[in-house]
Formats: structure tokens, sequence, C-alpha cells
């Protein structure tokens, strides 16, 4: 059982929240959801460490736009996604904010740390995210061709991680990572063999709101 921090939402409280200027266009349910994750994102990071405390005051830009803008990007770029898996998913970014954002597609996060396996399921719980299930497991061990798409956000570099997943996923599989200004140093140091697998490609760069930090969400398809 997941129990719950010693910490009263005072910080969170503090902290700056500009989702709802940022995207006018969701709605007030999303955002409650959205900002309650949040919440528990702080009142859970000192004992779990769930983001980097730096990041903190800049959590609505750097985790919660970033996930927004590449959820958007995805589904854009495969409309017909029905669900979806989140390798590494660790501290919920990007899988809850996919699931909070689209509860018609089911989406799968997976995680081998127990602790954070607690965790999500109690974010799930507590806001009530029925389309997020959490699966304790690393998710090299998935079933072959198991996982049709896949989005994967601050769990390694490309070639680590269509390495672990090249069994797991079926031919015509896409896997999506969200990626720095970096992307494409990462592309280029991918080894032959794997790009022999894996066919690696730029879907779309983008930038944070409030920032001039450059994102892009690069797309790994199975050959």
């Amino acid at each position: 059982m997941f129990l719950a921090a010693n910490t009263n939402n005072d910080e969170a409280i503090k902290i700056p929240w500009r989702i709802k200027e940022w995207f006018p266009d969701l709605s007030e349910k999303t955002l409650t959801t959205l900002r309650s994750y949040f919440d528990l994102i702080v009142k859970h990071n000192k004992t779990l460490s769930l983001i980097s405390p730096k990041t903190v005051p800049v959590a609505d830009a750097l985790h919660f736009a970033d996930c927004i803008l590449g959820s958007q990007i995805v589904l854009e770029d495969s409309p017909g996604i029905k669900h979806i898996y989140d390798f590494g998913s660790g501290n919920g970014f990007p899988g809850v904010v996919f699931g909070i954002l689209h509860p018609e597609i089911q989406v799968t996060l997976v995680e081998s740390d127990l602790r954070k396996v607690e965790f999500l399921r109690h974010v799930c719980d507590t806001l009530s995210i029925g389309n997020v299930k959490v699966l304790h497991a690393g998710f090299e061990t998935l079933p072959q061709d198991s996982v049709k798409f896949a989005i994967v956000r601050g769990f390694g570099n490309i070639s680590k991680t269509i390495l672990l997943a090249r069994k797991i996923m079926p031919k015509g599989g896409v896997l999506y990572h969200m990626k720095g200004e970096q992307w494409g140093l990462e592309i280029t140091e991918i080894p032959t063999q794997l790009c022999s697998i894996f066919f690696p490609a730029l879907v779309r760069e983008y930038v944070l709101p409030a920032t001039q930090i450059r994102f892009g969400v690069v797309k790994t398809t199975k050959n």
C-alpha cells in the first residue's frame, strides 16, 4: 500500500502554474486533474525523488507543458492509437499526462521500481484516471510483439531504448522518444545494426512556453 508523505501542499500552492494560460482549450476538469497530479508530485518528491528539486519551480513548463505538447504531436502522427505504453514511466511523465488528456485511449505505465509503481497507482486511484494502468515490470520483459505503440521520456538514449524494445514490438510498431536539443546527435549515434531493426525519424520540434528550450519527438519504426 502506498503511504502518503508527511508533507502539506503549501509548497505546491506557491509554485507558478500557467497551464490554463498556455492551453486555454483544455477543459476545467482536465486542468484540475493536471494540477492535482502536480500537487501529488510535489507532495511526494522529497521521499521518492520524482523530479529534480531544481525543476519544481518550472515544472509547469518543463514537465507538464512538455508532456502536453509531446502527446499532441504523437496523436497527430498516429491518430488511430487506442493503446499506448509508457516505458520506464517512473514519475508518470508522459503517460499520466497522456491519459488525463485522452481518456478514450488506454495507457499502460511500465515501471520496474516498486516504490514508483506504488506512487503511480496512488496517483491513478486518487485522481480516478481509469484509462491508465500500472505494470510492475521492466518493459523489455513484456511478451514478444505485444506493443504496437509506445512512448518514452527521460529513460535513456535512443540506442539503449530500441535495443531493449526490439523483441517486444512487432513489425510496424512505433516507439516515440521525447528528446531535448541533442536528438539529432542521438540519431547519428545509433549503431548501423540497430537502424536495420528500427528506422529513426524526427516527427517535429517544438519550443516550451515561456522558454527558449527546444525539444523534439523522434519516432523509431520497427522494420
